[in-house]
């Protein structure tokens, strides 16, 4: 299994650290020796890379990624397969008034 480094760009303005630390977690039980690093970054911002490759923006999206995916791509990473993007994305709760 080849290392694979993920690293997270959050804003702690908007308290997305929770969102960062959940998603670590489920990281780390499926790949436990991925490396793992947070940035408190731009405002609105929960940036996700793998191996220096962006595969997640909320800046651009609007969403949250789905965890699950992200763990699933790391894993296929450490695996030597080829980094790809996030499709799937967490459901964006809210109102407009």
């Amino acid at each position: 299994m080849a290392n694979v480094k993920v690293n997270v760009e959050y804003c702690g303005a908007c308290g997305h650290q929770k969102q960062f630390l959940e998603m670590a977690n489920l990281i780390k039980q499926i790949v436990p020796q991925a490396e793992i690093s947070g940035i408190v970054g731009r405002q609105g911002s929960y940036e996700v890379s793998i191996d220096d490759k962006l595969v997640h923006s909320k800046l651009q999206t609007m969403a949250f990624p789905d965890f699950a995916e992200v763990s699933d791509i790391v894993k296929d990473v450490s695996n030597g397969m080829p980094i790809r993007n996030v499709d799937k994305h967490q459901p964006i709760n809210c109102i407009l008034m």
